[in-house]
């Protein structure tokens, strides 16, 4: 019997930011806006869900007057992605 994939990161918006977050040290919002071109409110709710999920830490603040958000993924989002790729591999049969 095939393993039920994680359903929060089965989601592509959610599977993109974390694909982004795995392979750099932090990330800006902006960037992961302008990487996943998805609307700024979209990429806010599907943060906030990884946020409250353990998969990643948010953290805000200004640079001067300008709000300032970056996402680094959490050592459980880390575990929950590299499970999600191994699931589905076996899942493909890969």
């Amino acid at each position: 019997m095939l393993k039920k994939l994680d359903p929060l990161l089965h989601s592509e918006l959610r599977l993109a930011i974390m694909s982004l977050l795995i392979s750099v040290e932090k990330a800006e919002f902006t960037f992961i806006k302008e990487k996943t071109e998805a609307t700024a409110g979209n990429i806010s709710v599907q943060v906030t869900k990884l946020e409250n999920a353990g998969y990643i830490l948010v953290e805000k603040g200004f640079k001067g007057k300008i709000p300032h958000t970056t996402c680094t993924i959490t050592k459980t989002g880390i575990k929950a992605f590299e499970q999600y790729v191994k699931d589905l591999k076996e899942y493909l049969k890969l």
